[in-house]
């Protein structure tokens, strides 16, 4: 054997067991396309939001993440395939407030809000804002919470139905403050808006998106929002904290999630080609476009921020006699 044909072999030796020692099915992640799935039909803000961020994310990995609508039983069906997927880091939940702190404070959702799922990472929320109308006799936060005090229960507040967000934006406020409202629930925020924007229900927690071109066109009055901090879209409105009833914060929030026991290396690259996405400068104008508010917190420190909505509006629906 000529020296030029041992060394040949030789290294073909060497290579080849190193080949043998990997991981059975290891391979650079993705390999393939990602199902990126929404808890809601189309055409909602959860929906919007997949299909900016998918598409982004498709472009950063080189792979296409599909959009899956699946609706139903108040996000249960959408959150719950997720929750029973193969835990590889192709198939993701566009998860929101209500897919893991309300819905499974009101009914048996079949997976567990924690447990079941990793935070792949947090993408941002919409406040609420509480609105009147231009000619109501509130014009802050404190003339409601006076009001409601010397008329206890006689105060309506419009909403999209029992156990939606903004009916339990109501309750919890009435829980903070130490008032009594009375909770007038529509099959829908779009009559519910439609009748306080008429003057037949006084107030509304709604969406800054969906009341912002009311407020700008002198349609409703902005009272307080419901986030943390003021929203950029109404710098000028003071938060529900600011205006006197300090720790409260309700807003709609969304995050993507994987099913739980994703091997770690798997989740730390999607967590980061997430937080990449969510960094483009072109991203943060959609973002922003939506009313979107950006959460920059990182999958652990969100993770823990899941684990207390799940509590407070486990703690809410109770108080609200609305669990099951």
């Amino acid at each position: 054997m000529s020296p030029l044909l041992r060394n040949t072999v030789l290294s073909l030796l060497l290579v080849v067991p190193a080949f043998a020692v990997l991981p059975a099915g290891a391979e650079t992640f993705p390999s393939r396309p990602l199902t990126l799935v929404v808890p809601y039909p189309p055409g909602g803000s959860a929906d919007v939001l997949a299909r900016a961020v998918g598409q982004k994310l498709g472009e950063k990995t080189g792979q296409s993440v599909i959009i899956e609508n699946r609706g139903g039983a108040g996000t249960a069906i959408g959150a719950r395939f997720v929750a029973e997927a193969p835990a590889d880091g192709y198939t993701l939940l566009m998860g929101t407030v209500s897919s893991h702190a309300i819905n499974p404070a009101m009914t048996k959702v079949g997976y567990d809000p924690v447990r079941d799922f990793a935070v792949v990472a947090p993408i941002g929320s919409i406040p609420f804002v509480l609105v009147t109308r231009p000619d109501s006799p509130y014009h802050s936060l404190a003339d409601v919470i006076a009001a409601a005090k010397a008329n206890p229960g006689a105060i309506g507040y419009a909403s999209a139905g029992p156990g939606t967000s903004n009916h339990l934006a109501g309750e919890m406020l009435a829980h903070a403050a130490g008032i009594k409202l009375l909770h007038v629930p529509y099959r829908g925020s779009a009559p519910a808006l439609t009748d306080v924007l008429a003057g037949r229900v006084p107030l509304m927690f709604d969406l800054v998106t969906t009341s912002l071109g009311h407020i700008r066109q002198g349609g409703l009055r902005p009272l307080a929002v419901t986030s943390a901090t003021r929203s950029e879209l109404l710098p000028d409105v003071p938060t529900v904290a600011q205006s006197g009833v300090p720790g409260y914060e309700v807003g709609a929030w969304f995050a993507v999630f994987a099913p739980a026991k994703l091997p770690a290396p798997v989740l730390a690259t999607l967590s980061k080609d997430v937080a990449a996405v969510l960094a483009d400068p072109a991203m943060r104008k959609k973002l922003g476009e939506l009313g979107v508010e950006p959460d920059t917190r990182s999958p652990a420190d969100f993770s823990a921020y899941v684990r207390s909505e799940a509590q407070k509006y486990a703690d809410v629906v109770k108080r609200a006699g609305l669990a099951p």
